[in-house]
């Protein structure tokens, strides 16, 4: 079984779709005012960050990046089911996702 980055496809292509992908997570992170947006950039930041693992693994025919993928996926999955359970309790506490009308400190 061949590898897409065997088949014609250049390292500098993966890594492109990779740097766009964080980039437009980071502008969603920073821009965006609602906790769902800011959540899901913080996803896509950890998508771009694995797609740069995975292409160099298999540039390097090393499993050690597949690995490491691995884990930053059971970490994205446990910070998923936490933070969308945080962002349920404010909504119902706070009745809003703005993150700027958003004071925890004060009751």
């Amino acid at each position: 079984m061949s590898s897409a980055l065997s088949q014609g496809v250049p390292l500098s292509a993966y890594l492109l779709l990779s740097a766009v992908l964080f980039a437009l997570g980071v502008v969603g992170f920073l821009i965006k005012r609602n906790l769902i947006t800011v959540f899901l950039s913080i996803e896509l930041m950890l998508n771009a960050v694995n797609l740069s693992f995975v292409t160099f693994a298999c540039q390097w025919h090393a499993v050690k990046g597949q690995i490491f993928v691995f884990f930053v996926m059971m970490v994205a999955a446990a910070e998923a089911a936490v933070g969308l359970a945080i962002i349920i309790a404010v909504y119902r506490a706070r009745a809003t996702l703005s993150v700027d009308r958003i004071d925890l400190m004060k009751l």
